[in-house]
């Protein structure tokens, strides 16, 4: 089990160990930047956070990894000279480097054929809501009523079972059907570490990766920075504690921001 970060002098010493080497810094964006709310679309970035965001990447190499399209977490967080990675790492953008993941393009026409029936089989559960993004779809049963979540269920299970391409993966009240190819937030961050390495110049041996997100999709980002050598830090966004490959905890967004403002020294 995780334990919890305390902004104490015990807490503050594992990052004290960052002194003398290359943090770079990986975020998830709902649950983690911003609180978990019943529409996705309302989960905005507020201006405080905004400038911690800031204030951290004029001082080490930050990335935003989110399950939402890159353009739009992009957009939401508004931040330049930061990398930004959408659709679980399919779609990643940054000042040094733009890439796709080429593997998963031609299963852009099939997600959008899905979507369009998931909209048409859906419609009529109130409370069911339809995300389309470029690789990937997310249907939201936060709002529908517990006794229609099965059957919201077994339509997308039945949709993704039609289509080998596709599989289906889980969240905080959220299903994600997505590329069923070896590809996640983990594989997404590796990637992003190598190009930062390569294009600012940094020492390998010195680089230590750390992450912080909420969902059970950071889990593969949590083992990623932990198998890095030397090994990175991951945190995890929970009220409770549960079961995870990080090695921290924080409660929610307000004590990420504490987590970075003492980063960057505010």
């Amino acid at each position: 089990m995780a334990e919890h970060l305390h902004f104490d002098a015990a807490g503050k010493e594992s990052f004290r160990a960052l002194a003398g080497r290359h943090p770079v810094f990986f975020l998830d964006y709902d649950g983690t930047l911003t609180p978990i709310v019943s529409r996705p679309e309302d989960a905005v970035l507020d201006a405080g956070m905004r400038q911690v965001l800031e204030r951290l990447a004029e001082r080490h190499p930050v990335a935003v990894v989110s399950g939402r399209d890159r353009r739009d977490v992009e957009q939401r967080v508004g931040v330049e000279g930061i990398y930004y990675a959408g659709s679980h790492g399919f779609d990643i953008a940054g000042p040094a480097a733009e890439v796709t993941f080429e593997a998963a393009e031609h299963v852009i026409p099939i997600v959008e054929a899905v979507t369009r029936r998931l909209e048409a089989e859906l419609a009529g559960i109130e409370g069911a809501q339809v995300e389309p993004k470029r690789f990937t779809v997310a249907v939201h049963y936060r709002r529908a009523a517990p006794r229609d979540v099965p059957r919201m269920e077994a339509i997308v299970d039945r949709l993704v079972a039609e289509h080998p391409e596709l599989r289906k993966a889980g969240g905080k009240k959220v299903w994600e059907i997505r590329p069923a190819l070896d590809w996640d937030k983990g594989r997404a961050v590796e990637w992003i570490l190598r190009v930062m390495i390569g294009e600012m110049g940094l020492d390998p041996e010195a680089v230590v990766p750390t992450y912080v997100g909420d969902d059970e999709t950071d889990e593969d980002a949590f083992r990623a920075v932990a198998a890095h050598d030397p090994p990175g830090i991951g945190i995890l966004v929970t009220p409770t504690p549960v079961p995870t490959a990080a090695r921290f905890t924080l409660r929610d967004p307000d004590e990420v921001r504490k987590l970075l403002e003492w980063l960057t020294g505010l």
